[in-house]
């Protein structure tokens, strides 16, 4: 699979999930941070490797309290040397390609990257280069510079304003929540029956709120044996609000190979991965529940739904004018004015969505229906009355969807009446 879909390709992308287990038998379960907020079960972690068009390459299973960054160092020696892939570009998360994983990895096996900035590193990045406001950027909502905390790196600052408004709006709320729930609090304390008293018996009625929104860091708290009051540190909110739909992809190609436009993309390309996460774990192959105790086993199992995925990436490639999947999805990407906006449908796509019909009268389907309309084809095995030996072989007559299925997959399947 590497031979085949990796050869001549300059961008992997590389990300990890969580799935947890029932027992506690196996050698691999462990307790870590779950993507599932599975928080009291054990559970794995597994790293799944995709060309840039999501198709899945190679999948590791890693104990479950494994983090993110560790699991890079094995990615690359396999992709070299089992792989024999010398060069490549790595995509992965912030949380993935950390500044330390880039420069005790990649940088000495010779490997380039697509990343992103932590928030801390933006904050840092625009008191170095000062407030970026929207006049520097050009009409992508892009704007390209270098640091001396980066170097040999190109950053690419983008921005969004539909984000920077929903940040925004979900600051303020959350804000005004942790008020009135502290607002509660403060009149407990002054309520003439059975007062809350004790400075702290109320720091830790206020904890509880300020933990559950996370807005400690925006409020300025006064608890007395008595009392409670609080104030906005609007200093803080407003460096905050500064950096409101900005990030910042991070790249060592340069920029002959991979422009600032392209560097945006191969990051958000990263859906891709996430996209094989959901089909393997939720919609389509169900990786769960996991039968197995002996760590080769469950590699196995992880391995062998991704070569079940691998198989229906494909599928989904040849059957999409059946399905509602965007099969000009591509192109428009490419005619957005920013690749920093949201992804949106063609107008073919959009004609299906409302139509429900394919462009030649059939109905469309999901991947789920669609197999489970191809189910009702029946391989039946019988004989007759006068020769109770004879082995007589019949299928059922596919529908014209069906047939149309078989047809996009390049399969002839034999109707024998």
């Amino acid at each position: 699979m590497a031979r085949q879909h990796l050869v001549g390709s300059t961008l992997v992308l590389y990300d990890l999930t969580s799935t947890w287990l029932t027992g506690r038998c196996c050698e691999l379960a462990a307790r870590g941070h779950s993507r599932d907020g599975k928080r009291d079960d054990p559970q794995i972690v597994f790293g799944l490797i995709c060309t840039s068009e999501g198709c899945p390459i190679a999948v590791e299973v890693f104990p479950g309290n494994t983090g993110d960054p560790a699991t890079v160092a094995a990615q690359v020696s396999k992709l070299r040397e089992r792989f024999g892939i010398e060069h490549i570009v790595w995509a992965g998360d912030r949380g993935m390609l950390t500044s330390a994983r880039i420069e005790q990895v990649l940088k000495p096996q010779g490997m380039d990257w697509v990343s992103s900035l932590r928030s801390p590193q933006i904050a840092q990045l625009a008191a170095e280069h000062g407030p970026f406001q929207p006049s520097l950027f050009d009409e992508r909502n892009l704007l390209e510079l270098t640091s001396e905390h980066f170097p040999g790196e190109r950053l690419v600052v983008c921005r969004n304003p539909l984000l920077a408004e929903e940040r925004a709006r979900k600051r303020g709320e959350l804000l005004a929540a942790t008020e009135a729930d502290l607002a509660k609090v403060a009149a407990a304390t002054q309520r003439a029956r059975n007062p809350l008293r004790g400075e702290q018996a109320i720091a830790l009625r206020v904890g509880r709120v300020v933990e559950h929104f996370h807005m400690a860091k925006h409020l300025e708290l006064t608890i007395t044996d008595t009392s409670l009051s609080w104030r906005r540190r609007q200093e803080a909110i407003a460096q905050e609000a500064a950096l409101d739909g900005l990030y910042v992809i991070r790249t060592s190609v340069p920029a002959e190979q991979l422009d600032a436009a392209a560097a945006v993309a191969a990051y958000k390309s990263l859906s891709h991965v996430e996209r094989a996460f959901r089909s393997i774990k939720t919609v389509d192959l169900h990786v769960r529940p996991v039968f197995h105790y002996s760590a080769q086993r469950v590699r196995a199992h992880v391995f062998l739904c991704m070569l079940a995925y691998y198989v229906e990436w494909h599928m989904r490639a040849r059957l999409k004018p059946m399905l509602f999947d965007d099969e000009y999805l591509g192109e428009a990407s490419a005619s957005r004015a920013s690749p920093v906006l949201k992804a949106v449908r063609s107008e073919h796509a959009k004609a299906k969505d409302a139509s429900k019909l394919a462009d030649d009268g059939l109905p469309l389907h999901s991947f789920r229906t669609l197999l489970q309309d191809l189910g009702t084809l029946a391989y039946n095995v019988t004989h007759t009355a006068l020769n109770p030996n004879a082995k007589i072989v019949l299928t059922t007559r596919p529908t014209p969807l069906q047939a149309k299925a078989f047809a996009l997959l390049g399969l002839n399947p034999a109707c024998t009446q």
